[in-house]
């Protein structure tokens, strides 16, 4: 049963979600083409593909007759299946993104189904942006998180730590090059906390500037005064605590206060 104090809150469209798929079953049903392709991605991500009768939790329908598409989408969904309908938007339960792959950095690009070419060509964009070495810096990353741990006992002054390191122009910026993890912990220091009040001027998330918007994204706590929109309370980290902003109020880490001017 839905929670009712969530209706009326859905703000995203679908939940992204990277799903592990090595030696699991998933369904597919059709050919030609779009089933090819559905075929090389599932193998791409290690599935083991199977007909209708099989066990699964996952289904992916790539048949062209409309009639038996949503006839197959009908009799797995009775059976509690997830489903994908290749090119059937509103009979999907998920959708599978455009990749860009930097293992172990993978970026998805959804449409929620659809367009296809905009996701496409987003990727495009982004391949030509990111560089070879992502993956390498995310594996430095995870290796050095015993020393990171160490350096910031603190979460959230880890936290913001990297964000001011992996910031446009750091010493870990990912779009630049691999960086020197071992050499930026050596030199950096530790990142003051405290209250940041940030007077909007636009209820659109877009006019936000770099600064505030980096201030958004490193938040532990969030203090809303009326009128502030839920597109920018949504800037914030998913695991920021959101509160109304009353007076006299203090925390540890870094407080964000949003007003409208």
């Amino acid at each position: 049963m839905a929670d009712a104090g969530t209706r009326g809150a859905v703000t995203l469209h679908s939940l992204p979600l990277f799903v592990r798929l090595v030696g699991r079953p998933v369904i597919l049903l059709g050919s030609g083409e779009p089933a090819d392709a559905k075929r090389r991605l599932l193998k791409r991500a290690g599935a083991v593909i199977v007909g209708e009768e099989a066990a699964a939790a996952l289904a992916v329908i790539a048949i062209e007759d409309e009639g038996e598409a949503l006839a197959a989408v009908a009799r797995l969904k009775a059976r509690g299946l997830l489903v994908n309908a290749v090119d059937r938007p509103d009979h999907c339960d998920f959708t599978t993104p455009a990749i860009v792959d930097r293992a172990p950095v993978l970026i998805a690009i959804g449409t929620g189904g659809v367009s296809a070419g905009l996701a496409a060509a987003l990727r495009q964009r982004l391949e030509a942006l990111l560089p070879a070495g992502l993956g390498a810096l995310a594996d430095r990353l995870q290796a050095a998180r015993p020393a990171l741990r160490r350096r910031y006992p603190d979460g959230g002054e880890r936290r913001r730590a990297l964000g001011a390191a992996m910031a446009a122009g750091g010493a870990l910026d990912p779009l630049v090059g691999e960086g020197d993890v071992e050499r930026w912990l050596a030199a950096d220091q530790a990142r003051a906390t405290g209250h940041v009040r940030i007077v909007l001027t636009s209820t659109d998330p877009d006019d936000l500037t770099l600064r505030q918007a980096r201030a958004l994204a490193n938040a532990d706590r969030v203090l809303h005064h009326p009128g502030v929109p839920a597109a920018i309370l949504d800037r914030a980290r998913a695991d920021a605590a959101r509160e109304p902003w009353c007076p006299d109020t203090a925390s540890d880490g870094l407080t964000v206060e949003l007003v409208m001017a």
